[in-house]
C-alpha cells in the first residue's frame, strides 16, 4: 500500500506541469479509447453481471452495475464534456494590495491525491478519474468487489491513454485490494492521501467517516422527499413524483418519501396510487394515508430508510410546516423538493430545508453533475464544508495565497 501510495503522490508533481490544453487533448483520447473498447468493456462487465446473478444481488444493484453500449457512450460523453469545461486550476480567485504594499492573490490548486472509496457504478471509474485529472489531482481509486472486472477494464483504457501520452499510469490508481482491510489502510494514509471520497451505502459512509485520518467529504444516503402543497397543479405534481421515484429508483437522488398537503390529500393520493401501481412502486404509508388508499404501514425506520428500490413511503402532512417538521427530522441533507404554485410557500421551503439541494416544482432526479452543466461528478456532498452538492472539478480545487512584495519587513 505504502508503494503503491508513494507512486500516486509522485505523480501529483508530473500533473502540476502538464497545460490545460493538453489535459484536454488527452482527456478527448480517453473517451475515443472508450468508445474503442467497447467490446472489451462488456465482456468485463458480463463477468461482473454473471457474479451478481450468482450473489443474488438485488435488482437495484444490478442496475447500478449493468453497462451496455450506450451507457459505455454516455461515460464516453462524460469526459468529453469535463474536457469542454474552463480551466478550474491557477484561476485568480481574488486579489488586493494592502497597506503594506502587498499584492496578495488568492489562487486555486489541485488538493494533490484524491481517494474515491465506491460500489457497484462502473462508471464512477471513469467519471471521477477524469475529473480528477482535468483538476490536477490523482486519483486513487477503491471500487467495490461486484464490478471488479468492469473497473479494471475502465481503468486499463484510461491508464493505456496516460501511457501513449508518456505520463505515468499512476495518475489513475486502481486499488486492487478490494477488501475491507483495503479501505482500513487507505483511509489512514494521510502522508499520501490529501482527501477520501466515500460513495455507497450507509454502512460504508459510517465506517470512513468513524476511522479515517484522511480528511473526508461524505455522500451519504440520499434520503430524499418530495411534498406535494395544496397549492400545486395536481397533474405536475404526479408527474414529477413518478419521475422522481419511478425512472430509476436505485440511485441516491431518487425520492424515498412523498409528502402530501392533508388539505388535498383525499384528492391527490387516489390519483397518485393509479399512477405508482402502473409503475408497479411498493407504498407504505401513515394512518391517514391508510384511511384514503390500501398501502402498506410506514414506520419511523421505514421513513429513516434509503430504499435504492422501487418502494415509496407516503405521508400525510399539514402544510408546508409539517413537511419541514418531517424533513427536518428525516432528511439526510441531500435533495428536496415542493411542488406549489404559491411562490410565499415555496420560499418559506427553499429557505428553511437545510439540504445541499432543494427544489420548486421539479424533480429530485436533477441533483447530478451532469444535470448542473458539470460535466459530471465525484459524488453529491451531503457535507457543508468544503464543498456540497454534485462535486465537479471545482470542489476538487483549494487555493493558496500569492503575496507579492517589494522588500517589506514586519
Amino acid at each position: 500500500m505504502k508503494k503503491f501510495l508513494e507512486k500516486a503522490k509522485s505523480g501529483s508533481r508530473v500533473l502540476s506541469t502538464i497545460s490545460g490544453a493538453e489535459k484536454n487533448r488527452i482527456l478527448k483520447e480517453m473517451a475515443a479509447a472508450l468508445r474503442n473498447k467497447t467490446e472489451e468493456l462488456l465482456e468485463a462487465n458480463a463477468q461482473d453481471m454473471s457474479d451478481a446473478h450468482k450473489n443474488d444481488l438485488s435488482s437495484a444493484l444490478k442496475d447500478r452495475l449493468l453497462l451496455d453500449a450506450d451507457r459505455i457512450d454516455a461515460m464516453a460523453v462524460a469526459v468529453e464534456e469535463i474536457a469542454a469545461l474552463k480551466e478550474p486550476v491557477g484561476r485568480v480567485i481574488d486579489g488586493w494590495v494592502t497597506e503594506d504594499g502587498l499584492k496578495i492573490e488568492k489562487v486555486s490548486i489541485p488538493i494533490g491525491v484524491i481517494g474515491i472509496i465506491y460500489e457497484s457504478r462502473p462508471n464512477v471509474t471513469s467519471d471521477t478519474a477524469a475529473l480528477c485529472f482535468k483538476s490536477s489531482n490523482v486519483c486513487v481509486l477503491k471500487g467495490g468487489k461486484e464490478a471488479e472486472y468492469s473497473n479494471r477494464a475502465i481503468a486499463k483504457v484510461l491508464q493505456g491513454v496516460l501511457a501513449k501520452n508518456d505520463l505515468p499510469t499512476s495518475l489513475v490508481s486502481l486499488l486492487e485490494d478490494s477488501s475491507r482491510e483495503g479501505v482500513a489502510k487507505l483511509i489512514k494514509m494521510d502522508k499520501y492521501v490529501d482527501l477520501i471520497i466515500p460513495r455507497g451505502g450507509a454502512g460504508l459512509i459510517k465506517y470512513v467517516s468513524e476511522n479515517a485520518t484522511v480528511s473526508v467529504v461524505k455522500h451519504d444516503k440520499g434520503q430524499c422527499h418530495t411534498y406535494i402543497d395544496k397549492d400545486a397543479k395536481l397533474d405536475n405534481a404526479i408527474a414529477i413524483a413518478i419521475n422522481a421515484k419511478v425512472q430509476r429508483p436505485g440511485v441516491c437522488n431518487a425520492m424515498e418519501t412523498l409528502l402530501v398537503d392533508s388539505a388535498i390529500a383525499s384528492t391527490a393520493l387516489p390519483k397518485l396510487k393509479v399512477e405508482f401501481d402502473k409503475a408497479h412502486t411498493e407504498l407504505k404509508g401513515c394512518l391517514e394515508t391508510q384511511t384514503i388508499i390500501e398501502v402498506k404501514n410506514a414506520s419511523d425506520e421505514d421513513y429513516d430508510t434509503e430504499y435504492l428500490a422501487n418502494i415509496l413511503n407516503i405521508k400525510v402532512v399539514d402544510g408546508v410546516d409539517g413537511a419541514i417538521e418531517h424533513i427536518v427530522r428525516f432528511g439526510s441533507g441531500h435533495s428536496e423538493a415542493i411542488i406549489t404554485e404559491n411562490i410565499t410557500s415555496a420560499e418559506k421551503f427553499l429557505n428553511a430545508i437545510d439540504s445541499a439541494c432543494v427544489y420548486v416544482n421539479a424533480s429530485t432526479r436533477f441533483t447530478d453533475g451532469g444535470s448542473f452543466g458539470f460535466g459530471a461528478e465525484v459524488g453529491i456532498s451531503t457535507n457543508k464544508l468544503h464543498a456540497r452538492g454534485p462535486m465537479g472539478i471545482e470542489g476538487l480545487t483549494t487555493y493558496k495565497f500569492k503575496i507579492y512584495g517589494s522588500g517589506q519587513t514586519r
